[in-house]
């Protein structure tokens, strides 16, 4: 995986519909600050990495995947609903080349892991 350019994306998946989470808010996080929100596109992905070759930076990252706004807009799961917002803690590392952490959706429950 370190032969292409560090940086991160996602990709969810609704699992609850079997198609992409369109639509989906997502938030990367450092420190606790917000540094990128981005609204997930009509495949599940952001338009574009939500951390580039050029804003990549090594250390712990958080990504909050605010699934339970998700499921209100569509009518589905409980109120309040039992995942509200999905936060995924993450370690990056300058030499493992590119991040991607696909996330797995449905009301009730996810799973995730690191992508290719």
């Amino acid at each position: 995986m370190a032969n292409k350019p560090p940086g991160l994306t996602t990709h969810v998946l609704d699992t609850a519909r079997g198609r992409p989470a369109f639509g989906m808010r997502v938030e990367l996080a450092r420190e606790g600050e917000i540094v990128v929100s981005a609204t997930l596109n009509e495949d599940g992905r952001t338009d574009s990495p939500l951390l580039s070759a050029e804003t990549f930076a090594a250390g712990r990252w958080e990504l909050r995947f605010h699934v339970g706004e998700y499921f209100r807009a569509l009518g589905l799961g409980e109120e309040p609903p039992f995942h509200d917002v999905v936060a995924v803690a993450v370690t990056l590392r300058s030499d493992r080349g590119h991040y991607h952490v696909p996330l797995l959706v449905s009301p009730f429950g996810y799973t995730t892991y690191r992508g290719s």
